[in-house]
């Protein structure tokens, strides 16, 4: 049986002193789609827009230091920290969605300390666009041949050349998939729902981890230990996501007050 072979160069542009690449463009493309569609959202509850630039920076800033952190000490700790300045080279690879969850959280009551908006009412808006930011990001990792599936001899099976000769499952496009559906599914939540306080944050979450661990199923293992038990370390680490958002929906279905901005 015949298999799609991806051979593509990871690198974009490479001007010698610079090089741009796939990963690095889908990672952008990211946050500029996020921005737009959180654009969209303050005009149409009337917030100041100039507000967003402020917060894209807590956004990025908590992305790759969370996502760094989270694959650092989840995935490889005995690694890491025997080599912490390893910890600073991100350009090697390595972020992890979990982290990034976490460090988004936090980045996000840090800036309601400083800007005055409700907790929860930015969650239910900054999760939307962090599902198509996700998406765009695991696009990358295609390109990147990264986060591998397991071998398949499926007929969408894909050969990563630059791997080995196995055809695998294409996990990262899978995701991507997955959370684009996400994506368009907590716009219609946001649309019908967006007054009950972390309602869509937590369908937001419980979904998004719940393709998490599914999917774990046909990805290689990432984690460099062994867990010694049936679940892989991703999975181990979705669990409590997804029990975090079954809860916060129901805490907001029992809550009464508006889900509004100050």
């Amino acid at each position: 049986m015949e298999h799609f072979i991806w051979n593509i160069d990871p690198i974009l542009l490479d001007f010698g002193f610079l090089k741009i690449r796939w990963y690095g463009l889908m990672f952008a493309l990211g946050f500029v789609g996020s921005f737009l569609t959180m654009q969209w959202m303050y005009q149409r509850e009337g917030k100041n827009v100039e507000e967003l630039d402020t917060l894209l920076w807590y956004m990025v800033i908590a992305t790759v230091v969370g996502a760094r952190l989270g694959h650092t000490l989840l995935y490889d700790p005995a690694y890491y920290l025997s080599h912490p300045i390893k910890i600073l080279a991100i350009w090697e690879g390595g972020l992890a969605s979990h982290g990034a969850t976490l460090g988004i959280i936090l980045a996000l009551y840090l800036y309601r300390r400083k800007y005055g908006d409700g907790f929860f009412w930015l969650l239910d808006r900054v999760s939307i666009p962090t599902a198509l930011a996700g998406a765009l990001i695991r696009i990358g990792n295609f390109f990147n041949s990264e986060i591998l599936g397991i071998p398949t001899q499926e007929p969408w099976g894909v050969i990563f050349a630059r791997i080995d000769p196995l055809p695998r499952h294409p996990v990262q496009l899978y995701e991507a998939f997955c959370y684009l559906v996400i994506y368009g599914i907590s716009l219609l939540i946001y649309k019908r729902h967006g007054d009950k306080p972390g309602f869509t944050f937590g369908c937001f979450i419980g979904m998004l981890f719940s393709v998490r661990f599914f999917l774990e199923y046909f990805k290689t293992e990432q984690a460099m230990y062994d867990t010694g038990l049936a679940l892989t370390t991703g999975q181990l680490l979705s669990i409590p996501f997804v029990l975090a958002g079954i809860g916060c929906v129901v805490w907001s279905l029992k809550n009464r007050q508006p889900n509004l901005a100050p």
